[in-house]
């Protein structure tokens, strides 16, 4: 599954809902949680329950945090929707509480007769998040992905949005390498699809990033644009993996190619980048 572009639609405007579905996204998320008011979250979660069609990517609902009055309502109505692929879990601080989580919708998906299990997203949003961003990120055989949250992370850390994020981006890059699960960079907190989104997005693209958020239409093409691999890029990665097949073929322990020396590294970036072309 990919998620190069990541739409985030607010589950009160079933308007926009309705244009999403629309979209050549990788996949949409309705959010349950920061687009919502207080006074608007169980009419939004109603519009779950309402979803007959299915965007052309995966689908996922941002539920509330655990511990709130509504995430237990949003959980059930994620798991009743045969729309929904899976939950988008913000402000995730506590491995031990995923696993419960994950336990939870074992008992609902039986009971509902859900053949297709939820999987589980992470938001890395505060300081404890990143701290325990390793144990998150394996907490359960759910886990598909790490996004990173800079709104609430930069909040709670008294830290300006725009400045460097390296180490954080890390930190979660790590986890989720390790875990062999997706990582997702976080939006901008701006609607236009300009430089600023291409640098932001090449960025992340280049520190090994699968994908990044975006929280208008417009600003899917330049983003998906950023995390596709180009023609030129296939084709060398095919040859790289060419040659290194046909060195072991011969027994010879050396690759040399095109003046490089080829290794088990490079291998695996060029596997990935084919993996990513096939996908499309």
């Amino acid at each position: 599954m990919r998620r190069r572009a990541v739409l985030s639609v607010p589950a009160s405007e079933p308007r926009k809902i309705d244009k999403a579905w629309g979209l050549e996204v990788d996949e949409v998320v309705i959010d349950l949680e920061d687009a919502v008011s207080v006074d608007q979250k169980d009419t939004a979660r109603t519009n779950i329950a309402h979803l007959s069609a299915r965007a052309q990517g995966s689908v996922a609902v941002r539920i509330n945090a655990l511990g709130s009055e509504w995430a237990e309502n949003d959980i059930v109505a994620a798991v009743a929707s045969p729309v929904v692929d899976s939950i988008v879990l913000p402000k995730a601080e506590d491995p031990a509480a995923i696993l419960d989580l994950s336990r939870h919708l074992d008992l609902l998906e039986d009971r509902a007769g859900r053949t297709k299990a939820l999987g589980i997203q992470a938001l890395i949003e505060s300081p404890r998040g990143v701290q325990q961003v390793q144990g998150i990120a394996s907490a359960s055989n759910r886990m598909t992905a790490l996004i990173i949250g800079y709104a609430d992370l930069s909040a709670s850390l008294g830290r300006r949005i725009d400045a460097p994020w390296h180490t954080v981006q890390d930190l979660v890059l790590l986890a989720a390498r390790a875990a062999g699960i997706q990582v997702i960079d976080g939006p901008l907190l701006t609607t236009a699809a300009d430089a600023d989104l291409d640098r932001a997005a090449s960025v992340a693209q280049g520190l090994g990033f699968d994908g990044k958020w975006v929280i208008h239409p417009a600003q899917i093409p330049a983003v998906q644009r950023v995390f596709t691999p180009t023609d030129e890029e296939v084709a060398e990665a095919r040859e790289i993996l060419e040659a290194m097949d046909d060195a072991q073929r011969e027994g010879r322990g050396a690759v040399q190619w095109k003046g490089r020396m080829l290794d088990e590294a490079i291998a695996m970036r060029a596997r990935r980048v084919v993996d990513s072309a096939r996908r499309q």
